[in-house]
């Protein structure tokens, strides 16, 4: 029977541990031009699972032609979801299709449950997953070089795509996740490049070549056997049922007429309250799959069902026909929720699956990223989110994979009771859940449980959800959870005479797309272009609305970080639209100033010599000359090692009325991002993702350019600034803390980003031994990675609820760094700022670093290792990296 499940993207990106958000685009990339060859016309992706129809997964092309094609110069092509690396799988095709006719390639199999397919054309021996991937059809026999995240899409090599369920590139929007009895299957021989239009659910109908059709599947055969809700959960991940008909009892706990789910939850009557997970081995919940009943079965009745037991994506559920429910009469004992922290080891979570649950302890919200696209929110047990691996434990190490494992395992998903994809343009009507302007989901948040919840699997996740769809109409009755409100207006007080900030401020482009020709865009909810994706050198706004909605966020940041020299990365190299170098950096230091007054902002002009090779984006500097100025001019590191970066730039400050004694050095960086790379630059596996060859080089000649610009200027206070796409225990910082610099940011306890679930920070201000001596305190202001992508300016009118404000948040996907200077000697923190919390009073910091200690989930990570425990949550979205 076919229903609809959201997916869920980590799109991703993310930037990081496979790694790094994209810098702000729009969930999904425009389709390639309409296909007129062949096409993907069918894809089962469920093969040999418990309930399956056929025992291999397939994928059937379709040649809509007159002609027969000739595949030998084809292949099939399969990346997993959230991936935006090399493909995972890649079978060269043989033989023709003929005019009109179908080609089979057989896949692997889950199990040995289901048909046998017709004899298949071709055989691909990688697997392709229920939940979420991208199957697509190349010219070519070979794997697409290491494609990034939407670069598939209108790839010329690329002749079809499917992205479907959670996967991050898809054409126009993903298809849904099919069932164990459904496929995903074409709508229409006419290729309108939008992937949940092309394609529905539907039983799938595999055909060869040579027009050879398997038999339909048999139902399930013999009467139906009574048994309890414990019976049919039984004690491991699947139901010792699995295809048999049942007759069960159960209370009805949570519906979800609306919103996708189909269905209603249902327990045996007068389980709950005090559950001993030491005992408890069998859920008395179960999930009841029933569109033509779920209007029938409110909540609190007692209820009988008839219907066959099935696993859906490692759900166990009954499905139900029009004439399986019966409404009972007699009284029954309501289920109370298990009062109980949610468990982390796997085994317990089964046997509370489908259950209600009233969640004891604390949790804290560690991943926003997918409340505005699912409304759902992934949480954590304790006070802190979870940290990025490598920001704690040293890449490839036992300790990164175990806290990797552990990351994952610990996860939870706070959803809203239903599958519907906000970011689908059926949808974007539909006002996000969860999210309010008043009230934001922050990571970090603290999260307070005010109703039950029921605890089931779903989406390839262990979630919770309200007990019916939760909407913004009716959150006052449903929403299950609150959220802690973390903003701080300013960073901490960080003391000193001087202040010197990073920030990296979102592809600053004054160039909008609109000025050049070859843009293709994301677009808003109606259609109007918001952010440049991709066909031309911009890569910032579209139009100048959309360039005064960035640019009103990144002022307000910088100004209300109060600093007096701040580092810039990501804004726009205006040489390379045939302006002045300085072009876009100048309408910044405007804006700036028309917001704070006349004068109180200049910028550091580029310097005479400026290498020939530049990026698209560059570094620079902005300070108040009330307070700074600038000696000498700005000196750029022409380096090879920086041929895929951002070169860096040297400047020499003082106190605006101070002499030589007060001279530091400044040199601002943003290294090559962790996306994927060849030979080198491969990704290694070890949670430094791709490139990092390359960041290491450019982590060497950073430090030997400073060492020159110090025996050149005689300076020995030198802060090394900027987006150094590394976190804090990987093999670039530890060049740079091996020539004998400080990460005095890592003493705050902060990160500077966010992505799958985890923090860390990429953004760093290293101080050399002199600097150190004199920082007087220093503060990761928490206002952009903690924040929901729905805030940014490229999510303008993305949804029915406007979020947008011309405020700080969210004004870039990085958080900045400010460090206080004592260039004077005699600076000094105020103990009583009211900004960071958690913060003391910033004291002058040892030449020396500080390592991070391990986060406590370190420990159980170590067990979760060796446990073999039998399904873990999985990452959902983007698996790529930190993008420039």
């Amino acid at each position: 029977m076919p229903r609809t499940h959201h997916t869920r993207l980590r799109l991703g990106l993310a930037l990081a541990a496979g790694a790094a958000l994209a810098a702000g685009p729009m969930i999904a990339a425009p389709a390639v031009a309409a296909s007129t060859g062949v096409i993907i016309n069918e894809a089962y992706v469920n093969g040999g699972s418990t309930g399956a129809s056929y025992v291999n997964k397939f994928v059937e092309l379709y040649n809509p032609t007159d002609a027969a094609v000739d595949l030998s110069t084809m292949s099939l092509q399969y990346r997993a979801a959230g991936k935006a690396d090399d493909p995972t799988g890649v079978l060269p095709l043989t033989g023709t299709i003929p005019a009109g006719g179908h080609y089979l390639i057989q896949g692997t199999s889950n199990a040995a449950n289901g048909a046998p397919l017709p004899t298949p054309d071709a055989t691909a021996k990688f697997s392709f997953a229920g939940g979420g991937g991208t199957l697509f059809l190349a010219n070519q026999t070979t794997a697409l070089a290491a494609p990034s995240i939407g670069s598939l899409v209108n790839n010329p090599a690329v002749i079809d795509l499917l992205g479907y369920g959670s996967s991050n590139t898809f054409e126009g929007a993903a298809a849904v996740t099919p069932s164990v009895t459904t496929s995903l299957t074409r709508t229409s021989a006419v290729d309108s490049d939008v992937n949940s239009a092309d394609f529905a659910v539907a039983p799938p109908t595999p055909e060869n070549s040579g027009g050879e059709q398997a038999p339909e599947p048999e139902e399930p055969s013999g009467p139906p056997v009574t048994a309890t809700i414990a019976d049919i959960q039984g004690t491991t991940d699947a139901s010792p049922l699995a295809g048999q008909a049942v007759i069960t009892r159960g209370v009805v706990t949570a519906s979800y007429p609306s919103g996708g789910f189909d269905g209603y939850v249902i327990q045996t009557p007068g389980t709950g309250g005090a559950v001993d997970l030491a005992t408890h081995t069998a859920s008395d919940g179960l999930f009841v799959f029933s569109s033509a009943t779920v209007s029938q079965a409110p909540i609190g009745a007692y209820v009988e069902v008839t219907g066959t037991v099935s696993e859906y994506q490692g759900l166990t559920e009954v499905t139900v026909a029009s004439d399986g429910l019966t409404v009972l009469t007699e009284a029954a004992t309501t289920p109370i929720p298990a009062t109980l922290a949610v468990p982390v080891d796997p085994t317990q979570r089964e046997s509370l699956e489908s259950m209600l649950i009233a969640p004891a302890g604390d949790y804290t919200v560690t991943d926003n990223y997918d409340t505005n696209f699912f409304g759902s929110v992934v949480l954590v047990a304790g006070s802190e989110p979870l940290t990025t691996p490598t920001s704690v434990t040293e890449p490839g190490s036992a300790e990164y994979r175990a806290l990797l494992a552990a990351n994952t395992a610990a996860k939870v998903t706070l959803d809203d009771g239903a599958s519907t994809n906000f970011s689908s343009a059926a949808n974007t009507a539909k006002p996000l859940p969860y999210l309010t302007v008043e009230n934001p989901v922050r990571i970090g948040a603290a999260v307070t449980f005010t109703r039950p919840v029921v605890l089931d699997y779903r989406f390839d996740t262990w979630s919770l959800q309200p007990t019916q769809e939760l909407t913004p109409s009716n959150a006052a009755e449903v929403q299950p959870a609150t959220f802690e409100n973390t903003r701080k207006p300013s960073p901490a007080a960080v003391g000193g005479d001087a202040t010197v900030a990073s920030f990296n401020v979102l592809n600053y482009f004054s160039t909008t797309g609109d000025e050049l020709s070859g843009c293709s865009y994301y677009t808003d909810r109606e259609g109007d272009p918001v952010t440049v994706n991709k066909g031309c050198d911009a890569r910032g706004a579209a139009e100048q609305e959309d360039l005064d909605r960035q640019q009103a966020k990144i002022v307000s940041a910088i100004n209300a970080l109060d600093a007096d020299v701040v580092s810039l990365e990501e804004i726009e190299n205006s040489a390379r639209f045939g302006e002045q170098r300085d072009a876009s950096l100048a309408q910044l230091t405007a804006a700036l100033n028309a917001a704070a007054g006349a004068g109180t902002w200049a910028f550091v002009p580029s310097p005479s010599a400026i290498p020939a090779d530049e990026d698209v984006i560059r570094t620079a500097f902005i300070y108040k000359p009330a307070v700074i100025k600038t000696v000498g001019s700005s000196v750029i590191l022409d380096d090879p090692a920086f041929v895929n970066a951002r070169d860096p730039l040297s400047q020499v400050f003082a106190l605006a009325d101070g002499g030589d004694d007060s001279r530091f050095m400044v040199i601002v960086n943003h290294f090559k991002s962790k996306s994927s790379g060849t030979g080198a630059d491969a990704n290694q596996n070890d949670g430094q993702s791709g490139s990092n060859a390359s960041r290491v080089r450019q982590a060497n000649a950073l430090v030997t350019f400073a060492a020159a610009r110090r025996a050149e200027t005689g300076i020995d206070r030198v802060l090394l600034s900027g987006d150094f796409n590394a976190y804090e225990k990987e093999d670039p910082v530890d060049v740079i803390l091996a020539a004998g610099y400080t990460d005095i940011g890592e003493a705050t306890g902060k990160k500077s980003y966010a992505f799958e679930g985890a923090v860390g920070s990429l953004d760093h201000v290293f101080a050399s031994p002199a600097a150190a001596a004199d920082v007087t305190g220093t503060d990761i202001w928490n206002i952009n990675s903690v924040e929901s992508i729905a805030l940014e300016y490229s999510r303008y009118n993305y949804n029915a609820l406007n979020l947008y404000r011309a405020d700080p948040y969210r004004s870039s996907d990085h958080d900045p760094v400010v460090v206080g200077l004592a260039l004077r000697g005699d600076a000094s923190a105020d103990p009583g700022d009211p900004g960071s919390p958690g913060a003391a009073a910033p004291t002058r910091l040892a030449a020396t670093g500080t390592d991070a200690s391990p986060l406590p989930i370190a420990a159980l990570a170590l067990l979760l290792l060796g446990a073999g425990f039998a399904r873990i949550a999985q990452h959902r979205r983007r698996e790529s990296a930190p993008i420039e």
